[in-house]
């Protein structure tokens, strides 16, 4: 009985040896078996964000601010006042001019009169030639004293009209730095208020030359680049989407020597006002990858600047390099070689895996 017991448990060790040995090089891992799918990229640029139309409202006359007629943030409209400046001097010197005016009407009417009187008196031989001509001399000297005249006047009345200054453009206006009693002119450093059109706001962003190129290479041209390239998205300074789409409607023609960079913009419409000139974002641009095999990040390992995954051949991984494309959403790799529809390869931990390890999958579709 106790050889039987003996015997027994020398054929139980030797099972558990001949089971260790053979899970010995043998690993569990996740696969995937690889198929065409589809995939949209998102690229992101930050961005700055600029009204349709930015004026910055100066003053073209000096004087003193007598009354701002809109309150700091107010919605404006193109030609809507909005400060007074003192207009006394300027209507005193408007006074003036038509005063002016008026007395030099009256002093080319005496020179004309004369001038033809001298013109009679000479066809009778009373009066010389000399005196003739002196006459059409001070007629002449008359008509461009009016014209100086009138010229004065029509300043005179642009200058008063420009002490009410008044809005170039519909949009909102700036905060506002002067107040009632202020002393400006043409000169001053700050403007009296900036007004902003944001019913439409362009997003300024840069691109680096080679993606340019590489724009110019897909589409063929600039234009047509702009013309079908998809949609693009704006995200918020707080992180958030905007809801409205935009598109891309403008590509520098030069490269900013100091940068190497292209600028481009793209409108967005904004009806409920949500975006503000001088704001910030991200632009978002999508590429579109059609029947592409995409494969999880965690699924590749670099060796020598280059990118391998483990296929799964006959239940052993083998390397096996790839060619990724240059864009990826952070967690997933778009492959362009290296890969065919229905190859098998290790899913997760890549890099840890070695030449030739038997591999348990646990096999998902891709």
């Amino acid at each position: 009985m106790k050889q039987f017991i003996i015997a027994m448990a020398v054929l139980s060790m030797l099972s558990a040896c001949k089971e260790s040995q053979r899970r010995e090089g043998t690993a569990m891992y996740k696969t995937i078996t690889v198929e065409p799918t589809n995939r949209t990229l998102k690229s992101g640029y930050t961005a700055t964000l600029r009204g349709r139309q930015f004026v910055e409202v100066r003053p073209q006359v000096s004087g003193i601010i007598t009354e701002i007629k809109i309150n700091e943030g107010d919605a404006v409209h193109k030609e809507q006042t909005l400060f007074i400046i003192d207009q006394v001097p300027y209507k005193a010197a408007l006074e003036t001019a038509v005063a002016n005016v008026k007395s030099a009407e009256a002093k080319l009417a005496t020179a004309r009169l004369s001038a033809e009187s001298k013109a009679e008196l000479f066809k009778e031989q009373v009066v010389s030639e000399f005196d003739l001509q002196t006459a059409k001399n001070e007629l002449a000297e008359a008509e461009a004293a009016l014209a100086q005249a009138k010229a004065q006047e029509t300043n005179a009345r642009n200058d008063l009209s420009y002490t009410e200054v008044k809005s170039p453009v519909d949009g909102v206006a700036s905060m506002i730095p002067y107040r009632v009693g202020a002393l400006v002119s043409s000169t001053i450093s700050e403007p009296l208020v900036s007004v902003s059109d944001d019913q439409e706001v362009y997003a300024y962003f840069s691109m680096s030359e080679n993606q340019i190129l590489d724009l110019l290479q897909q589409y063929g041209s600039l234009q047509k680049a702009m013309s079908q390239m998809p949609d693009v998205e704006l995200t918020l300074s707080n992180g958030k989407a905007y809801v409205q789409q935009g598109k891309i409607d403008a590509i520098s023609g030069t490269v900013d020597e100091s940068t190497g960079a292209i600028s481009l913009r793209a409108s967005f419409s904004n009806p409920d006002g949500l975006l503000r000139n001088g704001g910030s974002g991200t632009v978002l641009i999508p590429t579109v990858r059609k029947n592409c095999i995409v494969i999880p990040q965690t699924a590749t390992y670099e060796l020598q600047n280059r990118v391998f995954v483990y296929k799964v051949v006959e239940g052993k991984a083998k390397s096996a390099p790839v060619e990724i494309f240059k864009l990826n959403n952070g967690t997933e790799y778009i492959v362009e070689s290296g890969l065919n529809s229905g190859d098998v390869i290790i899913a997760e931990g890549a890099g840890l895996v070695r030449e030739g390890t038997i591999i348990e999958s646990q096999t998902t579709q891709e």
